[in-house]
């Protein structure tokens, strides 16, 4: 189901299980400020999402709320995994669905990081 990133944090919402310990999940990276762990569902040969550890919806209440701190812990955590992982002189893919439109299907921040194999267009041609 789409996701309205205007509507308030749901600390029900699977990420915030899985940053509480109550879900279990392949860790690949953490810190004070992101979690990582690999995709249950991976749509590459490398797909790993970064979630930042605050109560965020999407990528918009993520840069209107969280402190300078955070932001750059975050975006520090994401380029952490994808060097981990191997993946920057090959290349890689960063994705981050906000809303409906974008096809969120969870309600908190979350990138996805794709690699490990050539990826294509970015978007379908129409």
């Amino acid at each position: 189901m789409p996701i309205d990133p205007t509507l308030p944090y749901d600390d029900t919402n699977i990420f915030a299980k899985i940053l509480r310990g109550e879900i279990p999940a392949k860790k690949v990276y953490e810190d004070d400020w992101s979690f990582a762990f690999e995709d249950i569902n991976p749509q590459a040969e490398v797909h790993t999402l970064v979630i930042p550890k605050g109560r965020y919806v999407s990528w918009d209440d993520f840069s209107a709320k969280a402190s300078a701190e955070e932001i750059a812990g975050f975006v520090r955590a994401v380029g952490e995994v994808a060097r981990a992982k191997g993946l920057v002189e090959p290349g890689y893919r960063l994705m981050a669905n906000i809303g409906a439109h974008g096809g969120q299907e969870v309600p908190h921040l979350h990138v996805h990081i794709f690699g490990g194999q050539p990826l294509g267009a970015m978007i379908a041609p129409r």
